[in-house]
């Protein structure tokens, strides 16, 4: 038996689903909003942007970003990553049917190495999938400012299903 790719899904469904996802990420995920995450790019790899502000300072004198703001932007961008390959993985099902399958992931293991002072007027952080198994995913992540130093970087596991 020969097997026959499905094919993949139309322009409109396409653009139908990546606008949900901008919409899930930028807008959906309310705590997402708090961190003021916009994407940047969907593919090949998700890129997310954020502007410094006050509320996510987290040394007082020097004005740098809270630990726990970069290892929560590099969580959400690892899931989300895993989103938009999960939507290149089963490009035959329709955008409702891709949007569904977000409803039973979560983060697993998330590991982030700081690595400078997050310091900068905006911040840029891309993803890269490593592995997109039947059960868990994996990602790496980095965190660069707007001068283009690396702040951070880590690595998560997901469960996709």
């Amino acid at each position: 038996m020969t097997h026959v790719p499905a094919t993949r899904r139309s322009d409109h469904e396409q653009g139908l689903l990546d606008a949900a996802l901008i919409d899930l990420i930028e807008r959906a995920i309310t705590f997402n909003q708090v961190l003021g995450l916009k994407v940047q790019a969907l593919r090949p790899n998700l890129v997310l942007r954020f502007d410094m502000r006050p509320e996510l300072v987290g040394h007082y004198h020097y004005g740098r970003l809270h630990g726990g703001v970069i290892s929560a932007v590099l969580d959400a961008l690892g899931g989300t990553a895993l989103m938009v390959g999960l939507s290149e993985k089963f490009a035959h099902e329709s955008a409702d049917q891709v949007m569904h399958r977000f409803l039973k992931m979560g983060t697993i293991d998330l590991r982030v190495d700081f690595l400078r002072q997050g310091l900068g007027r905006h911040f840029i952080a891309t993803s890269e999938v490593t592995r997109l198994g039947g059960r868990v995913g994996s990602t790496l992540m980095r965190l660069h400012n707007d001068e283009g130093l690396l702040i951070a970087t880590a690595a998560g596991s997901y469960i996709v299903s």
